[in-house]
């Protein structure tokens, strides 16, 4: 079996030194070529990425969705293997990777379902509904992501999806005051994004999501037995739902006013 697959690996990144030789490292186990979009890094993650054997190209930021679709449209092979910086594959997920590609079944599926295993701050979750997240990262070279600010997802209309059971692995945060200051970003895209298609949100709506989440994923999902991180990831994502909710609600009071 060929060691490097008609598959090219994607990524996007500003500013990700401590991690993208890792990421990068982990696609050229399999891929043919890796490509990295850089939009603007001030460390050295350019130098370490060309350095670990990724083609690196630069565009300004242009949004998650756009930005994606444009390193995938860079690429030159027929199959896409999407991953973010902080995101790698471990070995035995690679060769599964591998058997997948050369089996007659490989060609049935546009696209492939990843399991996604979050790590935050240094321990693996292994409940609350992040222990196998789905994620969309194998597909075929002509899908793109829909317009999106923020939660962008791939374009499926009229495409077959099936389950590769592949892990892909996660180390979401560097610290707890990045993650929640990222959180804090996406809450403030969700409100804009949804105030541009006129969706809007009440009072009180913000606590009725929020209380949702934390039910559904921190208490009936287990994530209370991931212990004290655990307890702050799910801490994190309530203060998130209720914050978007929250902003979206305004937005639409300021729009009537």
């Amino acid at each position: 079996m060929l060691s490097k697959l008609p598959l090219s690996g994607v990524v996007i990144t500003k500013n990700e030194a401590d991690r993208i030789v890792r990421c990068v490292g982990s696609l050229l186990k399999v891929c043919r070529e890796v490509i990295v979009l850089d939009s603007g890094s001030s460390d050295e993650t350019v130098k370490l990425a060309r350095d670990a054997g990724a083609r690196v190209e630069h565009q300004d930021w242009l949004g998650f969705s756009a930005q994606k679709n444009a390193v995938i449209a860079l690429a030159t092979q027929p199959w896409i293997f999407l991953l973010d910086a902080d995101e790698w594959c471990e070995d035995e997920d690679i060769e599964l990777l591998k058997s997948l590609m050369a089996s007659p079944r490989f060609e049935t599926a546009d696209v492939w379902n990843c399991e996604r295993q979050t790590f935050f701050l240094g321990k693996s979750l292994s409940f609350g509904g992040r222990e196998k997240e789905p994620v969309e990262r194998i597909f075929r070279n002509n899908l793109r992501y829909l317009p999106a600010q923020v939660h962008e997802k791939l374009d499926l209309k009229n495409r077959t999806v099936k389950s590769a059971g592949i892990r892909i692995q996660h180390d979401t945060a560097r610290s707890y005051q990045e993650y929640s200051d990222k959180l804090d970003r996406y809450a403030a895209l969700f409100a804009e994004q949804n105030a541009q298609k006129a969706k809007k949100a009440y009072a009180g709506q913000a606590g009725f999501h929020a209380a949702f989440y934390l039910l559904k994923n921190y208490v009936f999902r287990g994530g209370f037995l991931d212990g004290r991180q655990g307890s702050y990831y799910h801490w994190l994502h309530t203060r998130y739902v209720w914050m978007k909710y929250k902003l979206l609600a305004q937005k639409a009071s300021a729009s009537i006013g």
